[in-house]
Parts: structure tokens; C-alpha cells; sequence
């Protein structure tokens, strides 16, 4: 019978992901016959082909498939593992893995970061901007160990702390006819351009919150990656778009930007620090989040 070591679920992991031998060898620092040796051993130990081949490329098996599965839970649970025994035995605690599961927020996190590390100058921050789709997933396979969101998830085993209230407000150009209303109703906006990042309506709070509850949708949606970008758009009267007013104001030297309500009430948003409960007593991670409301940051 096989034996299932680390190093297969390793193997089928870079592979998988590097999509071809050579590129998973120089990760791996194997040579690309090594490595096709490796694999044919895999699969003659355990008797099922886990890759076939499509013309140039590996394309897994049915088997493979569930071993890719479970090498992608159970590989960072063993880099958890290492890397908190390490910590164990260096009499520190190593890297706090911050996920990001909103565009705007990393602006709001290089205000956190900086003073944290110079309080805590054994410990290593580590953002990941990856999990803008799917943080709380991330969060129970121990792939980060923070979620920075605006819209938590309530789920047993996690905890979320509010740690920065901002309002949403609609940001329109110089030349806008909107530009000195103060604030705009959804009907106004049945005519414009809405620029947004690159997020499904159901996730963007000015469809949610705003522009769906009064049946309005904008005549088009762009989607547009960076706010910089977003902000020239906006300018130039290519469109409006959706954004934190702090945000917008910390660009107001570089663009000539209106803010409007949202509403004639506005739309009041907090950021939100997601993690384990399992992690609550883990010292570096409650100072993260003691550094991420500390009212002098968030200002």
C-alpha cells in the first residue's frame, strides 16, 4: 500500500499551479527530469494516473483533481504549523497575514502598518490582496490571519471588530451638472456612467444600499482596477463613481473631485477586522487591531 507524503500533495500543488513541469521544477529547485521522475513515482506507488497530457501540457485526472483539493487545505495548514512551532522556539511570533477584501481599505491600511511594525519590531506584516473574493474562506483555512472588510460575514468561529467608520459618498468631476447638489437621489443617476472596481454588483454597497432599493440602475458600469485610473475617469467627466469620503479627500491635491451624498442622509460605512476566535489570545494580532482603532489614525 502508498504512503501519502507532504511532498506528493507539494508536487501536485506547483504543478497544478505553474501549469507546466519546467516552471514547477524552478520552484520546486528540481530539474524537470527529477520532477517527471518524482510524478511517474507518485503514480506507480499508487497505482492511478494522476496527469495526462494535452498536446504540450499536464491536465489532471479525476484523482488528481481531489489531491490538488486536499494538498490546498492541508499545505497551509502545515506551513501554519511550522511556522508557529519556529515562532515557539525563537520566543517570538513571525507574520501577521493580512487579507484584503476591499480595493479602497489597502490606502487606509498604510496608515496602520507602519506604526505597528515600529511597536512590534519582531513581527512581520504580510497583506494579500488576493482574497478581495473570498476573505472568510481564507480565514478558515488558516491561509491569513486578518480580514480587512467592509461587509462582514457572520459565521461561527470568526469574530469581526469595527475599526474605522467612513461615509460612502458619489464623486463626480468639475464640469458635472451635479457638481454643487450637496447630495443626489438614485433617479439622478439613471443617465450616468458608473465607474466601479472589479466586483460583482451584489458586493457594491452603491447597487445595495442606494441604486436597487429605488429600482434604479445607471445607464452603463465600467469596471475599472485602480483608483487612480477610477479618479482620472472621474475628472474628466468620463464617468462617476462610488468611493470613502476620507479616500476621496486624501486625493483632493491631485484631482479636482465633488463629493455628494448619497441620499440626504448619506450612507455611513465601517471597516471591519475579521479573525479566528481560536486566535484570540495571540498578542501581536490584538495589537494589530488596538493599532487599526486607535482614534489618532483614524482621523
Amino acid at each position: 500500500m502508498g504512503i501519502l507524503e507532504r511532498s506528493h500533495l507539494t508536487i501536485i500543488q506547483e504543478v497544478a499551479r505553474e501549469g507546466s513541469l519546467t516552471a514547477a521544477g524552478v520552484r520546486l529547485n528540481l530539474t524537470q527530469p527529477a520532477l517527471s521522475h518524482a510524478i511517474r513515482k507518485i503514480e506507480n506507488q499508487f497505482g492511478v494516473e494522476i496527469w495526462r497530457r494535452e498536446g504540450r501540457s499536464l491536465a489532471l485526472t479525476q484523482a488528481g483533481e481531489w489531491l490538488l483539493s486536499l494538498a490546498n487545505r492541508l499545505l497551509p495548514q502545515f506551513e501554519l504549523a511550522e511556522n508557529r512551532l519556529e515562532q515557539f522556539g525563537n520566543g517570538e511570533r513571525g507574520t501577521l497575514r493580512i487579507g484584503m477584501e476591499c480595493h479602497p481599505c489597502y490606502q487606509w491600511l498604510l496608515k496602520v502598518v507602519s506604526p505597528y511594525l515600529e511597536h512590534w519590531p519582531k513581527v512581520d506584516v504580510d497583506v494579500r490582496q488576493k482574497f478581495q473574493f473570498g476573505g472568510i474562506g481564507a480565514l478558515f483555512s488558516n491561509e491569513i490571519d486578518i480580514l480587512v472588510t467592509p461587509d462582514p460575514l457572520y459565521k461561527p468561529g470568526l469574530k469581526f471588530t469595527p475599526v474605522f467608520d467612513y461615509e460612502l459618498v458619489l464623486v463626480v468631476g468639475p464640469q458635472h451638472p451635479l457638481r454643487d447638489a450637496g447630495f443626489v437621489l438614485p433617479e439622478q443617476l439613471t443617465g450616468e456612467t458608473l465607474i466601479t472596481y472589479p466586483v460583482s454588483s451584489e458586493r457594491l454597497d452603491i447597487y445595495t444600499q442606494f441604486l436597487q432599493p429605488a429600482g434604479i440602475a445607471p445607464r452603463q458600469q465600467k469596471q475599472i482596477e485602480t483608483t487612480d485610473i477610477m479618479l482620472v475617469m472621474v475628472t474628466h467627466g468620463r464617468g462617476i463613481a462610488a468611493l470613502p469620503r476620507w479616500l476621496v479627500e486624501e486625493y483632493a491635491s491631485r484631482f479636482e473631485l465633488y463629493p455628494l451624498k448619497l441620499g440626504r442622509n448619506g450612507i455611513a460605512k465601517q471597516i471591519f477586522l475579521g479573525r479566528r476566535e481560536s486566535d484570540e489570545e495571540i498578542q501581536y494580532l490584538r495589537g494589530f487591531i488596538e493599532f487599526a482603532a486607535s482614534p489618532q489614525l483614524n482621523v
